[in-house]
């Protein structure tokens, strides 16, 4: 955690806002992306979606880019009620459990109708996990389908092999071995500087976090995989969601039913838009070759069925909903 953001925290708890009587005044939300970003924005209009529907008697501050919390810590900051609400990449908390993993499997849903199927599969479980640890869903907006970003094209896995592949979560990890390449945890933020230092030499993420990070100042080619659709989660403490009075319960709900509505049209808008973007600057956008597609769905089966076995009866159960 930032000192900012311990001391923000500390001011808030020395001020009495976690007491009932203050919980619904004014909520800090950190978030790990930048303005600029599709889903920030989609925040920033859902915490004032939030002030317009309580009449201003709740106001979320959105605190963008880790500037408060970093990402690694913003779900067990909302747990613990130091923050009332904070947004996550699901797939983060693969290391808690297998099942937040689902959307990050290779290959299992690869167009937004499925990673929708997905979602409305997986949801119910997801929730429940979340409850037994005293954290309420609000939303889920999907990022664009990943692709791979390297500095010259890729024809095949063997090009990967023994390459640095940046990445943000388990299963990430995981596609990057399988690759023969050696994963190393980057944050969006760091991601140029991670390349021009040499810490990282490729990574597989969407087209919007190429674009918004000047990707063609450090790779040159992007290849369209369409891997996978990872979400983003928004979740609230539930302890601080109770303290509320209904009319406040129900101005948050409904506002998170349109922003995850308008969050699934904007992360299809920004597909096309960012690798628009992309070659704009230069990049090559590369259609995989048939050696490296089939390759890839081969780590993707491995992976799958791995994914399978650690997230148990849950996930099969999450498997066996989304296949009917």
């Amino acid at each position: 955690m930032t000192d900012m953001g311990k001391a923000m925290i500390a001011g808030a708890i020395a001020l009495g806002l976690a007491s009932p009587a203050l919980a619904a005044d004014k909520w800090d939300m950190p978030t790990p992306y930048g303005d600029k970003n599709f889903h920030t924005a989609n925040i920033i209009e859902f915490a004032e979606d939030v002030k317009t529907g309580t009449d201003g008697e709740l106001e979320i501050t959105v605190h963008s880019a880790g500037s408060l919390i970093k990402h690694p810590e913003i779900k067990n900051t909302v747990r613990r009620g130091l923050v009332p609400i904070g947004e996550v990449l699901i797939s983060r908390l693969g290391n808690e459990d297998a099942v937040f993993e689902v959307d990050a499997v290779p290959f299992l849903a690869t167009s937004y109708e499925d990673a929708e199927k997905l979602w409305a599969a997986s949801r119910p479980v997801i929730e429940e996990k979340l409850d037994e640890e005293g954290l309420k869903l609000l939303f889920a907006v999907p990022w664009p389908p990943q692709g791979l970003y390297a500095k010259q094209e890729v024809t095949s896995t063997d090009d990967l092999k023994g390459t640095k592949i940046r990445a943000y979560n388990t299963a990430g990890e995981r596609f990057a071995e399988l690759t023969g390449a050696v994963p190393t945890q980057v944050e969006v933020p760091d991601v140029p500087t991670a390349f021009t230092t040499g810490r990282v030499d490729a990574m597989i993420t969407s087209p919007s976090t190429g674009a918004n990070t000047k990707a063609w100042d450090y790779v040159s080619h992007f290849h369209d995989t369409q891997a996978w659709l990872p979400k983003n989660m928004v979740i609230v403490n539930k302890k601080a969601f109770d303290r509320l009075d209904e009319k406040t319960q129900k101005a948050i709900l409904d506002a998170a039913a349109t922003a995850e509505e308008r969050g699934w049209a904007a992360s299809k808008a920004e597909t096309d838009a960012k690798i628009a973007v992309m070659k704009e600057n230069g990049m090559t956008i590369v259609t995989p070759s048939e050696t490296l597609t089939e390759q890839l769905n081969a780590i993707g089966e491995t992976m799958a069925g791995e994914w399978a076995e650690r997230a148990g009866e849950d996930g099969q159960k999450v498997l066996t909903e989304y296949q009917k």
